[in-house]
C-alpha cells in the first residue's frame, strides 16, 4: 500500500473513531454504524473496514478506559487489606462502565466468538490485570475460591446496564454494587466495611 493510502487510512480510522466516541456517549451501544460514518464523512464500508463489527468499534472505543483500569488494578495489586483493593477496584469499574457508556457493552457476553483481528478484547485485559487482586483477596480468606473475576466483571456489567436508564445511574449502580458485595443479610463480619467476605 502506497504512504499517501496508509496516511489516508490512519486519517479515516482516527476520525471515525473520534466520532464513534462522541456517538457511542450519547446512545451508547445503540449508536448507529451509518450515522457514525456520515459524521465521519466516510463510507459505511470504510468504518466496517476499520472495524468489522460493533463490538470491535465499542472495544476501540473503551481502550483508554480499559488502560485506565488495567493500570489502576496493578497500582492496587500491593496495597493494604487484598479486600479492599479488590472492592476498590471493582468500585472504579462499576464508576467507569456508568460514565462510559458502551463500556458495560464491550465487556458483556454476546454469544459471538472474539474478533481475531482484537486479540486482547476488553473482559481478557481486564481478567488479566484483576486476577492478582482477587488471588490475594482469595489466599487472605476475603473472598471464596469458587469466585472468579469473569463473575465479577459479569455482575458489575450487569449492574451497569440495568441502571444506564435510571434518574441516577451513578447513585443507583453504586447501591446496587454495595447491595450485591453485602448480600441481603443484615449482618456485617467487620464494622464499618461494606459487607462479608465476597461470595459468602
Amino acid at each position: 500500500m502506497p504512504d499517501s493510502q496508509r496516511a489516508d487510512a490512519r486519517r479515516n480510522h482516527a476520525r471515525i473513531l473520534a466520532v464513534a466516541e462522541e456517538e457511542v456517549a450519547a446512545h451508547g451501544f445503540g449508536a448507529s454504524l451509518e450515522q457514525i460514518a456520515r459524521a465521519a464523512g466516510v463510507g459505511s464500508a470504510t468504518v466496517r473496514r476499520h472495524f468489522p463489527t460493533r463490538r470491535s468499534l465499542l472495544e476501540a472505543v473503551s481502550r483508554k478506559r480499559i488502560e485506565a483500569l488495567h493500570a489502576r488494578a496493578i497500582d492496587l495489586a500491593g496495597e493494604g487489606d487484598s479486600r479492599d483493593a479488590l472492592l476498590q477496584w471493582l468500585g472504579d469499574l462499576v464508576a467507569y462502565c456508568v460514565a462510559a457508556r458502551g463500556l458495560a457493552a464491550a465487556l458483556s457476553y454476546d454469544g459471538t466468538e472474539p474478533d481475531p483481528a482484537q486479540q486482547n478484547s476488553c473482559s481478557a485485559t481486564l481478567e488479566e490485570a484483576a486476577g492478582p487482586l482477587l488471588h490475594r483477596a482469595v489466599r487472605d480468606g476475603a473472598v471464596t475460591p469458587d469466585v472468579t473475576i469473569a463473575d465479577l466483571i459479569t455482575m458489575v456489567v450487569g449492574i451497569a446496564l440495568a441502571t444506564e436508564h435510571h434518574p441516577d445511574p451513578a447513585a443507583q449502580a453504586d447501591r446496587l454494587f454495595r447491595l450485591a458485595v453485602a448480600g441481603v443479610s443484615p449482618q456485617t463480619d467487620r464494622p464499618g466495611e461494606i459487607g462479608p467476605k465476597l461470595g459468602g
